[in-house]
Parts: C-alpha cells; sequence; structure tokens
C-alpha cells in the first residue's frame, strides 16, 4: 500500500471510525481501524467495527499502490490530530512486514499494526428489505426518542429504539420502564423501486429495535445532510444498514419482542393543562437544583382561582421551594408528582411553544403533548407516589 493524502481528511475519517472501535476488545484486532487503499478508484477507505457497531467511510487519495492493514485506532489517531494540517501525509506499507511508514511535513514515524485479514468483515446487507428515508425525518425521530431509552444493560431490548415502517410512514418509539416516547413521521420514506418489486410483502410492515448507541451514530452522522437528502436502509438477518454518501454505519437488531406500547397510552383525560412551554422548562430548570439534591420528585399542582399551577420540592434536609407559572387547564384540581428529569428530557424533545400535560389520577400514566405542532409526539410519564 502506498498512498498520499490530506492531514484534514485523514482526520476527521479516523474520528468518525473510532466511534466504532471497542473499548474493551475481545480480540486485539477489534481496538485497530481497517485501512484500505483502492489504486482503481483512487480512494482511502476506513473501518471501525466492535462486532455489534461498525462505521465505514472514504475519501479520494492519491494512491500508486493498493493494500489494506489495521492499526491501533487510538495511538494512529492521536499521531495524525499532532501532524500539520498544511502538509499531505504519505502513508506506505510494503505488504510483508506489518508496519507502516507514516511522514509528514517535518516528521517521519512508524507503526505497528496487524494483518487486515484478522479484521472481521463489515456485514454489508444488500438484499433484503431496503428503503430510502429522508434525512431529516430520520434525525427528527431519532432526536424525539432516543433519550426515553434504557441504560440498564439488564433490559436490554429496552436499551434500543423500536423503527416501524408502514407504506411512507416510520414510527419510533423509545422506553425505560418509567417514560415512553413515540414520534410518528407521515412521508418518511421513499420506497427503493429496485427492491420494492421483490419484496412487497415485507415493506408493507416492518419493526426492528436497535441499540441506541448505534442510533446515536446515524444520528450524529446525518444531522449535517440536507433536508431532501436520503439515506439507504438495508434490513436482512438481524442486521441493518444505513448508506448515507461516502458513510455506512451497520448495526445489529436487538433480539425480542418489544413490549406492546400502545396499550399503555391511556385513550381519554379527565384532566389536562396547558403551558408555555419555555416558561414550563425555566421553573422546572431552577427547582431542579433542589430537587437535585435529594429524589429528583417534584409536584405539581393546580390553583384554578388564579390560573396558576404551582411546582413546589422539598429536599430533606436540604431546603424547599416553589414556582409558580399561568395555565389554562380542564378538569377537577391535581395534584401529581414526577422525576423533574424525565420531565425536562422530554419537554426538550417537543418542538412546540405550547404543550399540554394530560392525567386522570396522581397514580396513572400522564402524558405531554405538543400544541400546534406538525410533529405527532406523545411523551407519556409516570408519576412518583408520594406520601402527603
Amino acid at each position: 500500500m502506498k498512498l498520499i493524502c490530506s492531514q484534514f481528511e485523514l482526520n476527521s475519517a479516523l474520528q468518525l471510525v473510532s466511534r466504532a472501535v471497542a473499548s474493551r476488545p475481545t480480540h486485539p484486532v477489534l481496538a485497530n481501524v481497517l485501512l484500505t487503499a483502492d489504486q482503481g478508484t483512487g480512494r482511502l477507505s476506513l473501518t471501525g467495527f466492535d462486532l455489534n457497531l461498525g462505521i465505514q467511510t472514504s475519501f479520494s487519495a492519491s494512491v500508486e499502490k493498493s493494500g489494506a492493514i489495521t492499526l491501533p485506532a487510538r495511538l494512529f489517531g492521536e499521531i495524525v490530530a499532532k501532524l500539520s494540517s498544511e502538509s499531505p501525509i504519505s502513508l506506505v506499507f510494503d505488504g510483508e512486514s506489518e508496519q507502516i511508514d507514516i511522514t509528514s511535513k517535518g516528521g517521519s514515524y512508524q507503526m505497528r499494526g496487524m494483518s487486515a485479514d484478522e479484521f472481521p468483515e463489515l456485514p454489508l446487507v444488500e438484499s433484503g428489505t431496503s428503503f430510502k428515508v429522508h434525512a431529516k425525518a430520520l434525525v427528527e425521530a431519532l432526536r424525539g426518542t432516543l433519550f426515553a431509552s434504557s441504560t440498564d444493560e439488564a433490559k436490554q431490548l429496552l436499551t434500543g429504539v423500536h423503527l416501524s415502517f408502514d407504506c411512507q410512514a416510520l414510527k419510533a418509539a423509545a422506553t425505560d420502564g418509567h417514560r415512553l416516547a413515540v414520534l410518528n413521521m407521515d412521508n418518511a420514506l421513499q420506497y427503493d423501486s429496485s427492491s420494492a418489486d421483490n419484496n412487497s410483502q415485507n415493506n408493507s410492515n416492518l419493526a426492528v429495535t436497535l441499540p441506541s448507541r448505534s442510533l446515536r451514530e446515524v444520528e450524529r452522522l446525518i444531522s449535517n445532510l440536507k433536508n431532501d437528502d436520503l439515506i439507504t436502509l438495508f434490513c436482512d438477518k438481524g442486521q441493518v444498514v444505513f448508506l448515507a454518501a461516502d458513510q455506512i454505519i451497520t448495526s445489529r437488531t436487538l433480539e425480542g419482542t418489544y413490549p406492546n406500547y400502545n396499550q399503555l397510552i391511556p385513550e381519554s383525560f379527565s384532566k389536562s393543562i396547558i403551558l408555555d412551554r419555555k416558561s414550563f422548562i425555566s421553573s422546572l430548570e431552577r427547582i431542579a437544583v433542589l430537587a437535585d439534591q435529594h429524589n429528583n420528585v417534584v409536584k405539581i399542582s393546580t390553583e384554578p382561582s388564579t390560573e396558576n399551577i404551582i411546582i413546589t420540592v422539598d429536599a430533606q434536609d436540604v431546603g424547599s421551594g416553589s414556582e409558580s407559572i399561568s395555565a389554562n387547564f380542564e378538569g377537577e384540581s391535581i395534584q401529581i408528582a414526577f422525576n423533574v428529569r424525565y420531565i425536562l428530557d422530554g419537554l426538550k424533545a417537543i418542538d412546540s411553544e405550547q404543550i399540554k400535560l394530560c392525567c386522570n389520577a396522581a397514580t396513572t400514566p400522564a402524558v405531554f403533548l405538543p400544541l400546534n405542532s406538525n410533529k405527532a409526539l406523545t411523551y407519556l410519564v409516570m408519576p412518583v407516589q408520594v406520601r402527603s
């Protein structure tokens, strides 16, 4: 392998694929990135893969000789990052030893790598069901749900986001057992015509659960794309592949039947409160300073005579506080308690000037909804039971 490439492009590519490099590798080669130079296409490809998440990207390079090698991701990344961006980088690997020569302006380095043959093959699914998803729709779906997924590895299925594809609609849902975020996106998909005929039955209704870690990388990758850009998505045999421009992200699916979350959402509510979202967030953030010192619990009560709601906190042995904000409400008086962090997470994901809090009782699920928004987001939170 022999090539010359841009320091900036190599550094950017390394930062991207290194996010898929195993922090605690089960095999030494999984701590490496795979470099593949192709003289025919004039491109250098970099791949990181921890057997669950894979990221691959490529960029133009002056390739004199094709070849491949794997290098320690952390060390290689640190060296490249500190090299001058004003000078191109030369990479030379003779194919016999496992050493690569790195040359830049004023300096040269040698690194020992491992054979590319030891690197696991990235599972690039090119059959099965395929879709073309609008980048903007997929980003919004992920931003509206990822925060609600579980961080408890014992609840493996809940550590992901459930994605359902139906005709041109995309539905995303995430829950950690205490809260649930569901976002419906109409006209989010454009089917790949080359596969629609062969997979018409599969395309009518498909659902997968993907790890949140993988989807956060997908969100990061496509967040800078244009609104009308399309992401190609392949699903087959426990793997999902996202293709965007010169970049690929592949992820395993989480096995198991995702909970029937629709049955958790009440069909009707007897009480509701309409609030200014930004004012509500500001009040909650101030009162959270005290709530964080104890158990994160805040109480929300209505005051029909003043058309205000009162948010209170009582942090034992620390202090107490209250906030009052104007609101419009229907139904009988409400007194309900929540984990303040759960509410704030949901409110920040809702893109609407006003929100509606709906509930039936202090011990039954409450739902936060956006008002006058084109996003069909439902955020359900289980109240906290507190002593009077």
